[in-house]
């Protein structure tokens, strides 16, 4: 009998990247801040899961200026897209067959 869990992302055992990828894979980019007030996080928190998801080349990031004031927002790679999916698709499965 295969191993159950042997097809899930180990990078998305974290239920903060889980929640970042929920809402990359349905907006187009989000905002730092935008994250961190959805997820309830702090700035330390977020930014050290954040960097994890673009070490692995899941999430893009994009820094610029809104008048003087920085911005930094982030959208979803094609990688991260379908890594994600994968991801999701094994749950699915495991969960089916129980």
């Amino acid at each position: 009998m295969k191993n159950p869990i042997a097809d899930l992302n180990k990078i998305f055992d974290s239920r903060i990247r889980l929640g970042v990828m929920s809402m990359l894979v349905v907006n187009d980019e989000i905002s730092f801040n935008d994250l961190k007030q959805m997820l309830e996080l702090t700035d330390g928190n977020l930014a050290s899961h954040l960097n994890t998801l673009e070490q692995a080349e899941f999430i893009k990031v994009y820094k610029g200026f809104i008048g003087r004031k920085t911005s930094t927002t982030y959208s979803i790679t094609p990688l991260g897209k379908q890594a994600f999916k994968a991801h999701l698709d094994a749950l699915e499965k495991m969960i089916n067959k129980l």
